[in-house]
């Protein structure tokens, strides 16, 4: 049998998959959102899934898998083809906290998605019911040490981006209250319009249009400066010097995608983000395009999942 020497087989791979990423996609790609539809993880996606159709010809099929603070999307990400058919868009704390949260995971975020791009950047908001009493953050925090864990908050389930903002929250203004978990921003954001619970912590991308439309109040947002979408709304650190929270939405892929089809999905994205209208589309959401490549992305990381490492265990936040 005739061995083909490893130079050759090394330039047949490379060729095969460079000829793989020149016709991709040539199939509907899946972007799996982990979150409930109408979060902002959601609204990301879709956003930039509506322009990626346009650049690729082809369809996008945004595929919502909430659960479990965002596992069960990421476990299914992890576990898809490593083809490039499947994309996972995920927020921040999926991939950098919930490892330390979670004292088993059913994938290992390091071991087995590959960072693409970081898509979009945005701050959370602390929004309350339109009948709570308090009026401005300093107010809320006087009731809840006034009512300790007598006042409770949704977040979009254990570990999710705004279940962490607030405890970032809690632990910066020392009190305490009752976190009800949701499998999404949206059905939390729901009940908080409700009353059912008092505040929540959603991203601003999620909460925006029912703050303008007075359905929400907002008493502060968690970027170092105001939001120019909401003017008259302190941030935090008006209050809380030096208090910052910003989430992030970035791509993913499993282990084992193409270098090159990796490359051409990044490329592909930011080629999307640099789009006007998208642009716009962010900026009234109150958020960032990024478009950072694969190298930076997964320095990004890396570094965020050192930082959440340290947070998680000194306030010793765990889930079963």
């Amino acid at each position: 049998m005739r061995v083909m020497p490893c130079f050759a087989l090394c330039a047949a791979v490379s060729a095969s998959a460079s000829a793989v990423a020149q016709t991709y996609p040539g199939k509907p790609v899946r972007i799996i959102v982990p979150f409930a539809a109408g979060g902002a993880t959601d609204i990301v996606t879709r956003v930039v899934a509506q322009k990626l159709n346009e650049i690729w010809a082809q369809q996008v099929v945004v595929d919502n898998r909430a659960g479990a603070g965002g596992n069960i999307g990421g476990e299914l990400a992890a576990r898809s083809a490593p083809d490039g058919y499947t994309l996972f868009m995920t927020s921040g704390s999926i991939v950098t906290a919930n490892q330390h949260l979670y004292k088993k995971m059913p994938f290992d975020p390091e071991k087995d998605l590959v960072p693409v791009t970081n898509v979009a950047s945005g701050p959370q908001v602390l929004i309350v019911t339109p009948t709570f009493p308090p009026k401005t953050v300093k107010e809320f925090i006087d009731l809840a040490k006034a009512k300790p864990r007598q006042i409770s908050y949704g977040s979009a389930g254990f570990g999710s981006q705004t279940h962490l903002a607030a405890e970032n929250f809690l632990y910066a203004a020392k009190i305490e209250v009752i976190h009800i978990p949701y499998k999404g921003e949206a059905p939390a954001i729901v009940d908080t319009m409700a009353g059912q619970v008092p505040f929540s912590t959603p991203n601003l991308a999620a909460a925006i249009h029912f703050i303008q439309q007075k359905k929400l109040r907002a008493l502060g947002v968690t970027s170092k400066q105001r939001s120019p979408q909401l003017p008259d709304v302190p941030a935090v650190a008006e209050t809380l010097p030096g208090f910052e929270n910003l989430g992030w939405f970035g791509f993913m892929v499993p282990t084992g995608t193409s270098k090159d089809v990796i490359e051409k999905i990044y490329r592909d994205t930011s080629k999307a983000l640099a789009a006007a209208d998208i642009k716009s589309r962010f900026e009234g959401l109150g958020m960032v395009p990024v478009g950072s490549n694969p190298p930076d992305f997964t320095k990004y990381v890396r570094e965020e999942t050192e930082r959440w490492s340290k947070i998680v265990k000194e306030r010793k936040l765990q889930v079963d």
